[in-house]
């Protein structure tokens, strides 16, 4: 049966890690903008309201859609190849580890917007504009092992 539904996987899962990089980019971008706002005041206010919409209504619904489509592609490739020992192969092992890193930056993202909602930032703008470029550096890797190495 799920290996019927590969396609729609495939358009799935690329729609929702489409969201997830999206929200990605954009949430370190606003945490640049937070870092000049005077705590309490409008701007402030309505950063942090801008930020949890986008974490909470973008960023984690889309990260654990592509998390579900991802795993249920992985099943429906191991009918397709006929066995678990194709996710052996070093592109799939580096597949797993940057998108688990892409994972583990989401977290980063969703604890420093605690900090802010909190009013205790203590990061300056300059290391979220960093933060800002690590997805699409991770982007960088996972794509071409995605559809050149994991053909």
């Amino acid at each position: 049966m799920i290996l019927d539904a590969y396609d729609w996987l495939r358009a799935l899962h690329v729609l929702s890690v489409i969201a997830w990089m999206a929200a990605m980019l954009y949430l370190p971008r606003l945490f640049v903008y937070h870092c000049g706002a005077t705590p309490g005041g409008e701007l402030d206010e309505t950063l942090k309201i801008q930020e949890r919409r986008l974490l909470k209504g973008i960023m984690n619904p889309a990260m654990i859609a592509a998390w579900i489509f991802g795993v249920l592609l992985i099943w429906s490739n191991a009918e397709r190849a006929g066995g678990w020992a194709v996710f052996l192969h070093w592109a799939w092992m580096a597949k797993f580890a940057l998108v688990f890193a892409m994972t583990g930056l989401h977290h980063v993202y969703a604890a420093r917007f605690k900090r802010f909602e909190a009013g205790t930032n203590d990061w300056p703008d300059k290391r979220y504009r960093i933060l800002n470029e690590m997805p699409f550096l991770l982007a960088l890797a996972i794509v071409p092992i995605a559809i050149v190495a994991l053909k």
